[in-house]
């Protein structure tokens, strides 16, 4: 994609979501929706998931970061003896991480989060006009999202919103999703 691409993605995803979650009442966005990954006395809302989808986006914006700076962007993740964490062990960590993002912004008013994820999302746009087209392109090794671009992962943020939503809206006995 192309960074004017990316930032149209970026931009309607994010009105679309906040259109949705703007109209509903506070009622209707912290009811528990689904189950948690982590914690199965914990379920999660409208809410948990869009706060959710800041988090990673924060996350995200670091490991494109690293990855133009000439670091690893995406770190292996290894257990304390030095070996590869299984993908099992990897989502176990990733969900416990989400979970306590969630419970440190549990009870926050919905505008506090938008206003979380404003900050965030400007720091995205803010990252795209800072990169080049070179920067965009440019594969992540081992990134499973999109297309493993920094560009593809950088749009990956819109459809990350749009898929907790549908979970949140179609899921409301909370069978467990990957995050």
């Amino acid at each position: 994609m192309n960074r004017i691409e990316i930032e149209i993605k970026l931009n309607r995803d994010r009105a679309w979501l906040l259109e949705r979650l703007g109209a509903m009442s506070e009622d209707e966005l912290t009811t528990p929706r689904t189950f948690s990954e982590h914690d199965a006395e914990s379920r999660w809302s409208f809410a948990d998931h869009f706060v959710h989808t800041t988090l990673i986006e924060q996350n995200w914006n670091a490991m494109f970061r690293r990855h133009v700076g000439g670091d690893q962007g995406l770190a292996p993740r290894l257990n304390s003896d030095g070996s590869q964490q299984t993908m099992e062990e990897i989502m176990a960590s990733i969900h416990g991480w989400t979970e306590e993002w969630k419970g440190e912004h549990n009870g926050k008013p919905f505008a506090e989060l938008v206003r979380i994820g404003q900050a965030v999302r400007a720091d995205t746009i803010a990252l795209l006009a800072e990169l080049s087209d070179d920067d965009l392109a440019s594969k992540i090794p081992g990134a499973p999202w999109s297309d493993g671009t920094v560009g593809g992962i950088m749009a990956a943020n819109a459809d990350h919103g749009r898929m907790h939503y549908g979970w949140a809206e179609e899921d409301p006995v909370g069978a467990a999703h990957s995050h």
